[in-house]
């Protein structure tokens, strides 16, 4: 491991309301890093959204399954890896259309990895069957302008 990152790991059961708890740490990590107001409340959302698809589709509600969340930090940048015991997005979804979900033609369900990439620097998925698999989501201090 890079000798200039300190890192902070979570062990969650997989039960919702628990995300709060990978939510709230992370918060803190962040803002003790210097993250603006509305970084640190993209990076909530993001941290919920994979909390919450790790707890459903990697592990199945499982409770006795746990979802892991590493946070790493670096001199400008916030790594979070969210860890299941799953085998990962089996293919790359197309994008979802909003306008159908928001007109209530398509189940609204389904955006969460879409919503991810939206709030953070850079996201992937990545499947290691047998052990499982994470996602892994970074954000950076200064983000490089569009």
């Amino acid at each position: 491991m890079d000798e200039h990152r300190s890192s902070i790991e979570l062990r969650l059961p997989s039960r919702l309301g628990f995300e709060k708890v990978a939510m709230n740490t992370a918060a803190s990590v962040a803002n003790l890093m210097g993250f603006s107001n509305e970084r640190i409340e993209d990076l909530k959302t993001a941290i919920a959204e994979a909390c919450i698809n790790a707890m459903e589709h990697g592990n199945k509600f499982d409770e006795t399954l746990c979802v892991g969340v590493i946070l790493s930090m670096g001199p400008d940048t916030l790594e979070v890896k969210v860890i299941d015991t799953g085998n990962g997005p089996q293919t790359h979804l197309a994008a979802p259309d909003i306008d159908k979900k928001m007109h209530e033609q398509e189940e609204a369900r389904g955006m969460g990895m879409f919503l991810i990439e939206s709030l953070v620097d850079e996201v992937e998925w990545v499947s290691s069957p047998p052990a499982g698999s994470y996602a892994r989501m970074v954000i950076r201090l200064h983000p490089a302008k569009p």
